[in-house]
């Protein structure tokens, strides 16, 4: 009856099953059906019946004077099925129930009781049933890889397989094979689907519920609505891959130990992850979609940098008031390359907090070493002039009388004093080291001037000191006078190393550091991989010891019999002072230490704004 499906309740395979399955009824269940499945079996008829409804609907609409078959179809059998995937397409939140719709309208549009549709999930993978009206036990559990006969021969001859057109086909196997796979799947028709010119599966028809065999119009019509199909199934199966790439991506933006947090060209913040929350203590609904100054004066300032000259900002880090938490932030512009546009900007955000604490326990070690250091270097070094000052005053009374006696003793209390007001002088320079004053610097000048000091400071040298000095060197932000002193450092410790050896000599380097991996120069501005200035000072000795090749950046680690051993731990202090750094190589050929400067920079003003205006 118009307006009415009939879903049967009968025990499988039995014979009234089969008797209610010939007469087409709407679907045959168990007289003890499943809670769920009968539940999703009733609204699968209701969606059925409205199907139905606006089916009717348009059959008895007369069609527009405009609108004018294409030869060959039926106007009335193609205007529903075209209608009704527009309005299906609005499901791809849900693949699965948008195929169960599809494949409801190819049952009515076709008058048929069994509909099944076969998809290849992915590729590489097998052909499985995806969606189903009525289909049998079999088929839903049937597999097909991509060597089978029957998706080969679909994929090859590309053409609908109809029970009544077996016949025609010349070659018995795969006439056999064919009949086989129709009797499989109950059907009387097998269309095959292609998108990007490769089969993705094929739709199976049962028997006509009006009993009468598809006409050669319908078979048309049927694979007109096929390649519908085709599309949409395409449509679908890429909505599934990007839902689950999105998915994927979300829970790893989330799950992600750095905090994230970006802004876009607006300064508005569009993407702020669960550890940014934590870590910053905002939650994102009072920072999403808000402009950057909900973020922090700080970390919005960091941004803004990255944004305005579109190159990663250095890290930074400090201590929130609010949370007492240590942050490291590190900001980098989001760049289109394609498009050569600013997009906004990127901070990483990680709490450092426990490391923090860490390092402030090793510094606490590390000066309790120092003291216990200072105290034995010192016990060593005022011990000597001590002595000698002690010995000569016992002396004194029984020599009194002596006039060259009392001369010497003069002559050496004198240069005793001045030792341990050097030895003073010296811990109190280290300890208190003077305020840098940092300036443009030439390089080649301070290089020329430590050299001549170092000869100045071992004037019985014999070694010879071979300079090279790059021309056109960048110019370097630094202190000159903290530069000079660990410079000359450097090369009064290697003309000491060399006391009696034959052709000794120290060379002097000073030359442009570069990048060590040319891809990183696209961060550049004109791709210049230039970072600073390399100063090496090498010499050819026997090189240093490996018991204190690990301690030789230590205070008062030394192998002169005099000295305090603060010069190697002075030029360290002094790289780190200009964001530099200091290495050193040694071996029985000798010792090269190498000094990194980076390159001056005119530092950006800070700009009070929360939108992103490119200067």
């Amino acid at each position: 009856m118009p307006g009415q499906l009939i879903i049967a309740l009968a025990a499988p395979r039995s014979a009234p099953a089969r008797e209610a399955e010939a007469l087409g009824v709407y679907a045959v269940e168990d007289v003890e059906p499943d809670r769920l499945r009968f539940q999703s079996l009733l609204n699968h008829a209701m969606d059925r019946l409205q199907l139905q409804s606006e089916l009717d609907t348009l059959r008895e609409s007369p069609p527009p004077v405009s609108a004018s078959p294409l030869p060959g179809t039926d106007h009335a059998t193609s205007a529903m099925p075209l209608h009704y995937f527009s309005r299906a397409l609005r499901r791809f939140d849900n693949p699965d129930a948008l195929l169960d719709s599809i494949v409801e309208g190819l049952a009515s549009s076709a008058k048929v009781a069994r509909v099944g549709m076969v998809a290849q999930l992915h590729r590489p993978g097998p052909f499985q049933l995806r969606a189903g009206l009525r289909c049998l036990e079999e088929s839903r559990s049937a597999e097909f890889d991509e060597s089978h006969p029957l998706p080969r021969w679909l994929e090859v001859h590309a053409h609908l397989v109809s029970r009544a057109g077996l016949e025609h086909i010349p070659d018995a196997s795969e006439r056999l094979m064919l009949k086989q796979a129709l009797d499989m799947f109950g059907a009387e028709l097998l269309v095959p689907l292609f998108a990007r010119g490769r089969l993705t599966g094929w739709i199976f028809f049962g028997k006509r519920s009006t009993g009468l065999p598809f006409e050669q119009t319908e078979l048309d019509d049927l694979v007109v609505l096929t390649d519908h199909v085709s599309t949409t199934l395409e449509n679908a199966q890429l909505y599934e891959e990007v839902a689950l790439q999105k998915t994927l991506a979300e829970t790893l933006f989330h799950s992600m130990p750095t905090g994230i947090a970006a802004v876009g060209a607006d300064g508005f913040v569009r993407w702020y992850n669960d550890t940014a929350a934590e870590i910053l203590n905002k939650p994102a609904d009072a920072v999403l979609n808000k402009p950057v100054s909900a973020l922090g004066s700080r970390l919005a300032d960091m941004l803004h940098r990255a944004f305005i000259h579109n190159e990663p900002q250095p890290a930074q880090e400090w201590l929130v008031s609010e949370t007492k938490r240590y942050l490291s932030v590190q900001s980098r512009p989001l760049h289109d390359r394609v498009q050569n546009q600013n997009l906004g900007a990127v901070a990483l955000i990680q709490d450092i907090t426990d490391q923090q604490k860490l390092k402030e326990k090793e510094d606490q070690l590390e000066r309790a070493a120092f003291w216990t250091d200072l105290a034995a270097g010192m016990s060593h070094e005022i011990r000597n002039p001590l002595v000698a000052i002690k010995t000569f005053a016992q002396l004194l009374p029984q020599r009194f009388d002596d006039p060259e006696f009392r001369a010497e003793f003069s002559k050496m209390v004198g240069l005793e004093v001045d030792r341990l007001n050097n030895i003073i002088d010296q811990i109190n320079n280290f300890a208190n080291p003077p305020t840098l004053q940092f300036k443009r610097v030439d390089i080649e000048a301070i290089v020329q001037s430590s050299i001549e000091e170092a000869k100045s400071r071992a004037p019985h040298s014999q070694a010879s000191i071979h300079a090279h000095i790059e021309p056109h060197l960048p110019a370097v932000d630094g202190d000159p006078h903290a530069l000079r002193e660990s410079l000359t450092h450097l090369i009064v410790n290697a003309l000491e190393a060399l006391p009696r050896k034959e052709n000794a000599r120290v060379d002097v380097k000073a030359q442009r550091w570069m990048n060590p991996r040319p891809s990183d120069a696209v961060n550049g501005s004109h791709g210049d991989t230039t970072q600073g200035v390399h100063i090496t000072v090498g010499d050819n000795g026997h090189g240093i010891a490996p018991d204190i090749k690990d301690k030789i950046f230590s205070p008062f680690c030394t192998t002169k019999a005099r000295g305090m051993g603060l010069g190697l731990p002075i030029v360290k202090r002094t790289a780190v002072d200009h964001d530099g750094q200091v290495d050193i190589e040694s071996s029985h050929q000798g010792t090269t230490v190498s000094l990194f400067l980076p390159k001056a920079h005119q530092p950006a003003p800070i700009q009070e704004t929360t939108h992103f205006q490119r200067a």
